[in-house]
């Protein structure tokens, strides 16, 4: 079977649709990609993406995207609560089968170079990809903001990776290859987005909180939301960060009104949660229905 790589592109526009459409068709131009999800959001003003393929086409239609997104989505009008840099804000490759993230590694930094060669955009690196140890953080990168970029982008310490050091309406791109994440959010019970924020603190590890978790408090619908990134559901389990923040609302005379999932989770996630909240001491997978079934010898009327 040949290996397989996820992309999970997130773009600074999410209330054009046309804009929306000819980005995912582009992605879609490249033959040997899987479209597998995509969700957009007007408050965040920000469209996330996820396909797969085998590694070429997934950085073909990587760049493909950036490409388009880049021509049609001017930062200089961008208006939403999510931090962002640039049009193409993050490209991320993750390695889903008989792949290493070295090898997306290798992949990330290749688009990167191209993305600088060919498009002149800055590009800087993360995550695993990151040349340089104080990029390996996006909220490094992106403090700022667009704005601030434009008036930072020519000093050493901030200096793109790959080309131009001139933002244009397109601003910069972040490329890097990372392991699944969890993209998660919890909306409270209350407008107040101060409520929120200390959640946020709270639980974010570069405040002291979960291992592996990035947050951020925001209004979104008129309500308050606890914005989150999961990057090591195995180490820090999505129910422990639910409970967490149950506690904390609690704090604040406030509760958790519903959550919302932003693009694909790993199915594992899911099951451990199940086991936690279930209290399934020492059930296995076998235990699930499709697990257990073969289907090239059953078919479910």
């Amino acid at each position: 079977m040949p290996p397989i790589m996820e992309c999970v592109p997130n773009f600074s526009e999410g209330r054009n649709q046309k804009t929306i459409n000819a980005i995912l068709q582009s992605i879609q131009s490249i033959a040997g990609i899987n479209l597998l999800h995509h969700t957009s959001d007007t408050d965040h003003n920000r469209t996330v993406v996820t396909f797969a393929g085998e590694p070429l086409p997934v950085v073909e239609a990587a760049f493909a995207a950036i490409k388009t997104a880049s021509e049609l989505i001017d930062m200089e009008q961008h208006q939403g609560v999510h931090p962002r840099l640039g049009a193409a804000d993050v490209i991320p490759f993750v390695p889903l089968k008989d792949m290493t993230l070295a090898d997306c590694v290798a992949f990330a930094r290749q688009l990167g170079q191209r993305v600088g060669e060919e498009l002149k955009l800055p590009v800087y690196l993360y995550e695993a990809a990151a040349l340089h140890p104080e990029r390996r953080n996006l909220a490094t990168i992106r403090r700022g903001q667009y704005e601030g970029l434009k008036e930072t982008i020519t000093q050493i310490e901030r200096q793109p990776d790959f080309g131009s050091t001139t933002i244009g309406k397109a601003g910069a791109v972040v490329i890097g290859a990372r392991k699944p994440l969890i993209a998660f959010n919890i909306y409270l019970t209350t407008a107040d987005v101060t409520i929120a924020q200390h959640i946020a603190k709270a639980i974010r590890y570069s405040s002291g909180g979960l291992a592996g978790v990035k947050a951020l408090g925001l209004l979104v619908q008129g309500q308050a939301q606890v914005s989150m990134n999961l990057t090591d559901y195995r180490r820090t389990p999505i129910f422990r960060v639910v409970e967490m923040i149950r506690s904390e609302a609690h704090r604040y005379g406030v509760s958790i009104h519903h959550a919302e999932l932003i693009g694909l989770i790993p199915q594992d996630a899911l099951l451990d949660s199940a086991r936690w909240y279930l209290q399934l001491q020492d059930s296995d997978n076998r235990q699930i229905l499709e697990h257990s079934l073969n289907w090239g010898a059953f078919s479910i009327p």
